[in-house]
């Protein structure tokens, strides 16, 4: 005799595309490159680059990291509009950004926890003299910095801001002005 257990079958039922949801938007992820790769690829299509300044300690960093970098839309548009760059601002490779090489001279391997600061994060991610974490840093096709935007945000809150670089708005009108004619696509 077969039998069939309404509950369990119906809860499998409900829960399958919950699953599958979490499933899906868990496996979105921008596609990260260093700033070397981001800058050869530059040569062949113009981008604007993208560029997730964090630390291996920073909460905020992962949080943006999961919540922000893995929403579907929000990688599907990074992926289309910019080359994105995972910088590690405490990270002991050495980085050549436009012809420059910059280091971390106070890297100890083996740390745990802060780690001397890279010079790179220094050169692109600082606001009034100073590094905080996540900052994301946008720059132009030619490599110039647009701006440094430091702290965490949401999908929502970077939707608008990713718009405005791209269409570069920038250029010509400010962004609290944009962000509130903005129809968000989330």
């Amino acid at each position: 005799m077969f039998y069939v257990n309404y509950k369990s079958t119906m809860k499998k039922l409900l829960l399958a595309p919950l699953f599958l949801i979490f499933t899906i938007s868990s496996t979105a992820q921008v596609n990260w490159m260093t700033l070397e790769e981001a800058q050869e690829a530059l040569e062949k299509e113009p981008r604007k680059i993208l560029i997730d300044v964090y630390t291996l300690w920073c909460g905020p960093c992962k949080m943006m990291e999961a919540q922000t970098f893995k929403n579907p839309k929000i990688a599907e548009y990074i992926n289309k509009n910019f080359y994105a760059v995972k910088f590690n601002a405490e990270g002991p490779e050495p980085i050549t950004f436009k012809g420059k090489k910059f280091e971390n001279p106070n890297y100890q391997e083996g740390r745990r926890g802060r780690n001397g600061t890279h010079q790179l994060a220094y050169a692109i991610a600082g606001v009034n003299g100073r590094l905080s974490y996540p900052t994301v840093v946008y720059l132009d096709e030619n490599l110039n910095i647009i701006s440094p935007v430091p702290g965490f945000m949401r999908p929502p809150q970077i939707e608008p801001l990713l718009n405005f670089i791209v269409e570069d708005a920038y250029e010509d009108t400010e962004y609290e002005e944009y962000k509130n004619n903005f129809e968000s696509k989330l």
